[in-house]
């Protein structure tokens, strides 16, 4: 970055990079090297390294390592150029004056000053309203009630925007021109061209940028106002798309935790942060932005998305999902149970069961394959929807070798057992496609001989129709298949005592399923036995099995808690027991 005869280089050369990282990293002399604790992880030995000669740093646990303007960048969270001047002045280099801005320039600079001093001063105005007016204490008692106490109020800073019409515009009018205060978003003019106060009769959340400066606010309605959440608008100082809500306050606890918490709204992150879980952060009623992964990829490229699980929320994860992954993020997915929020959950089951469900959050793909079990898999072609479904997250992984493991997780996770349907599933990953497009002909499953048969006797095996019904709904060893639906209706009518009627049947069943179930009935068959039954059941039961005990392996391979894993390895004896019992 400096390049040879600029001011960077000559104080690159000048600085002493032990003594400037020594301000942040207690370093101990070794050799020639200086070590210490690296302050970009935890660790309890020291395995971060300061090479005096060579002006470096490294760290041989987390990896990370630059020069003196690199390690200021991180530790400050600054740009280049602030970077340099702080070495400098860490260093006694005197630095230069800056070239003379234009008067344009300074206009410029000017007003964005004023537009944040006139922040500051609203932000102060709303305080003071909260606290000292009669309409305050009952945005306050409100607070309360949300379990908010003066505590919190102080520290997140919140505040009230009095219902009469102009009384931040009177204050701010003693200091600033008309033509700045609207241009502030503070202000609206209405049709009359009078100046008027944006935020009225609402809770105000102040808007920090990163450095902490308040640049904007989000004012929520006591009362029927709409919208519910009214935001500032888009200003000199704010562009909404490129700031994250609480990240001020959370950037030193993304560097030590390595992993962000993103969630929906200002009340969703407080209560997160008071649960002193302080690496928390949200978009300020917007989707969350490229600018703003951006901006939260200098702290972190860990990410867990901890959205409201309703119908919104659940869209509003999955547009973050896409986002995320293009920019190479690791990313997990907390849906709480119950329907709940962030803030509602902590209020009712508190911060250890907040923190038992952060820690087991699932990746993003077996969030996204839950979503997909739900969607109805009974058929090839439904199989198919499920999976392209998923396809346009699998899209955007840019590691073609990940991708490529995720298609294969994804065929086994649905059970995806058609060749063809699994060839075109790796195809389309390989190749980034968004959807996967095999011939609807190509992907029936074949049905295995033993479904066949068994729906046979469910027909015509008059002296023991009803047990194999009961046999097969007791362990619902029909779910899953692509046979489900025939065997629903068969087990149902079987087990009314008459001999099922094919033709009333059939009435129920999709074409698709129409046809299978007559090419069954036509074929030439034996007479049924029991024996032979029992033989095809134990093709089904060994099916089940089977899948359960995948599914208890990814439990454990997740390395639940000392008891869940106990739990866990003792089913999955049992049921190798089971397999080998079913021969």
């Amino acid at each position: 970055m400096a390049e040879a005869g600029s001011f960077a280089e000559k104080v690159k050369q000048q600085a002493d990079i032990v003594r400037v990282i020594g301000e942040y990293v207690r370093l101990k002399k070794s050799g020639q090297n200086f070590t210490g604790l690296c302050p970009f992880h935890q660790e309890k030995t020291p395995s971060f390294a300061v090479h005096p000669v060579k002006q470096i740093y490294h760290c041989f646990g987390c990896g990370v390592g630059g020069d003196v303007f690199k390690f200021i960048m991180e530790m400050e969270k600054c740009a280049f150029p602030e970077a340099v001047r702080a070495v400098a002045e860490k260093s006694g280099i005197p630095v230069p004056r800056p070239r003379e801005r234009s008067p344009e320039e300074r206009q410029v600079n000017q007003q964005r000053t004023a537009l944040v001093e006139m922040h500051r001063l609203a932000a102060e105005f709303f305080a003071r309203q909260l606290n000292d007016s009669p309409e305050g204490k009952v945005a306050q008692a409100y607070l309360e009630d949300r379990g908010l106490d003066r505590e919190a109020i102080s520290r997140f800073g919140l505040g009230y925007a009095p219902s009469s019409g102009d009384a931040l515009y009177r204050t701010l009018q003693q200091k600033y021109a008309d033509k700045l205060i609207e241009l502030s978003g503070l202000a609206l003019r209405d049709q009359s061209g009078r100046l008027y106060d944006r935020f009225r009769r609402r809770i105000i959340f102040p808007i920090a940028n990163e450095t902490g400066k308040v640049i904007a606010f989000g004012g929520r309605s006591l009362g029927d106002d709409m919208p519910k959440y009214l935001n500032s608008p888009e200003t000199p100082i704010y562009s909404k798309s490129s700031v994250l809500y609480h990240l001020d306050r959370a950037k030193e606890a993304l560097r030590q935790c390595d992993f962000a918490i993103l969630v929906e709204g200002y009340m969703d992150t407080i209560a997160v942060a008071r649960a002193e879980i302080s690496n928390v952060v949200a978009s300020c009623g917007t989707s969350l932005s490229e600018a703003q992964i951006k901006l939260l990829s200098r702290f972190t490229r860990r990410v867990v998305v901890n959205y409201d699980p309703d119908t919104a929320g659940r869209a509003a994860t999955e547009r973050s999902l896409v986002l995320l992954l293009e920019k190479d993020f690791d990313v997990r997915v907390l849906a709480l149970p119950g329907g709940s929020d962030p803030d509602k959950f902590l209020k009712e089951k508190g911060a250890e069961a907040y923190q038992k469900l952060l820690a087991q959050a699932p990746p993003y793909l077996d969030y996204l394959i839950g979503r997909a079990r739900l969607m109805d898999r009974t058929t090839a072609q439904g199989k198919l929807a499920a999976v392209n479904f998923l396809m346009p997250y699998v899209q955007r992984i840019p590691n073609r070798l990940l991708r490529s493991e995720w298609a294969s997780r994804i065929a086994s996770e649905l059970r995806v057992e058609e060749p063809v349907l699994r060839e075109a599933l790796r195809k389309a990953a390989a190749e980034r496609r968004s959807e996967v497009k095999p011939k609807p002909e190509l992907i029936g499953q074949p049905i295995k001989p033993a479904e066949r048969r068994l729906m046979h006797m469910l027909v015509e095996a008059d002296g023991f129709r009803e047990k194999l019904a009961r046999e097969i709904r007791a362990g619902e060893l029909h779910r899953g298949l692509e046979t489900e639906r025939i065997f629903a209706a068969l087990i149902e009518a079987a087990e009314s005592g008459a001999r099922p009627d094919p033709a009333a049947l059939v009435e129920a069943l999709d074409e698709k399923d129409r046809r299978l179930l007559f090419d069954v009935l036509f074929e030439a068959a034996s007479e049924p036995h029991w024996e032979e039954a029992e033989s095809c059941l134990a093709v089904l039961r060994r099916r089940s099995v089977e899948e359960e005990l995948a599914s208890v392996q990814k439990q454990i391979e997740e390395k639940p808690a000392a008891g869940d894993l106990r739990r866990l390895q003792a089913r999955k004896l049992e049921l190798y027991k089971l397999l080998a019992g079913l021969g």
